[in-house]
């Protein structure tokens, strides 16, 4: 029977007492966020008594959410599409899009510091604006409109129209079989990898502040195998948003398998690792770093060679960009 909840913090209170239980799988963890994002979804739609969309869309969530890759305690990643343009669309979704971020917040998904958010109008557009967005970016070629198309190709439909995202994506793809110089830009946007292993072998942690002798997890080690697989996946033109699921369609490709198993494995563990560390009043920054101290000495030789092939990853793939473009 499915609990039918009257306000954001009713949601709240269900989601704290219930999470717990999803602390040790990954996938479960992340089907419980979707099955609390969707609630705030219905919540918002009863709140606003707007009636039905209009139109068809689909509300996406992206970033570790779309990436099916959210620890326990996530912020909010999300925009909308719609079918429709014209004002009566645009001001649904422009209200619904801000009732869904408000929502978020409340029941425990802080407020996207990068606003990647259906509240922000760049993340909340009709199909033909996203299309002409998508263009811009592709075309302006810098930093911020790139880092924007990374994101956008995590995203991944939670509600309405399953096909609009993998829709604009083919269109990025089209463009990019016409523009492969858009791949080596890709790459550049991600080139900067975290120092995480010193020149003497030592793992590289935090001198001051808060999370002293603790290394950032998402900067040091996430990020480097999110990036690298999301450019082979951009490449191979493959839609897909999970990293895993990224390194299981790639791996199919004979000139993948070989290289690309072992970094699988490595970001399995990384998963594993962040949830065997969380305690429960950690805040969203919190749950990021890893307390070096805290590890056995096997736990700190495995952690070092992980940081150590997400550098490997990042080089494997800049030399197949290269030779591509």
């Amino acid at each position: 029977m499915t609990t039918e909840f009257k306000s954001y913090e009713s949601i709240k209170s269900w989601k704290d007492e219930h999470i717990s239980k999803f602390r040790s799988d990954t996938n479960t963890l992340n089907s419980f966020h979707d099955n609390v994002m969707q609630k705030v979804y219905t919540l918002s739609k009863t709140r606003l008594n707007m009636g039905n969309p209009p139109c068809q869309f689909s509300w996406f969530i992206t970033g570790s959410g779309g990436r099916f890759e959210q620890g326990l305690i996530s912020d909010q990643d999300h925009g909308l599409v719609y079918e429709l343009s014209g004002n009566k669309s645009k001001e649904y979704f422009k209200t619904l899009g801000e009732e869904l971020s408000y929502g978020l917040n409340i029941v425990g998904y802080p407020y996207c510091e990068g606003n990647v958010m259906s509240s922000n109008p760049l993340w909340c557009k009709s199909m033909d604006d996203w299309k002409d967005q998508l263009f811009k970016w592709m075309e302006e070629g810098s930093w911020q409109t790139i880092r924007n198309l990374q994101i956008f190709f995590d995203s991944r439909s939670l509600i309405g129209d399953t096909s609009l995202i993998p829709f604009l994506k083919n269109f990025i793809f089209e463009y990019q079989k016409a523009n492969p110089l858009l791949t080596k830009r890709l790459m550049e946007n991600v080139m900067h990898v975290k120092h995480a292993v010193g020149p003497l072998g030592q793992i590289i942690v935090e001198e001051k502040g808060q999370h002293v002798g603790a290394i950032d997890l998402k900067y040091s080690a996430f990020l480097p195998y999110v990036n690298a697989i999301r450019l082979l996946a951009i490449k191979e033109g493959i839609t897909q948003t999970s990293t895993l699921l990224r390194l299981d369609q790639l791996m199919e490709k004979n000139d993948y398998n070989d290289v690309l198993v072992v970094y699988k494995s490595n970001f399995l563990r990384l998963l594993e690792f962040r949830l065997s560390l969380f305690n429960m009043e950690d805040s969203y920054d919190d749950v990021h770093y890893l307390n070096i101290q805290k590890l056995r000495r096997e736990e700190k030789k495995e952690i070092k060679r992980i940081l150590k092939d997400g550098k490997k990853l990042h080089q494997f793939v800049n030399g197949i960009i290269e030779k591509g473009c």
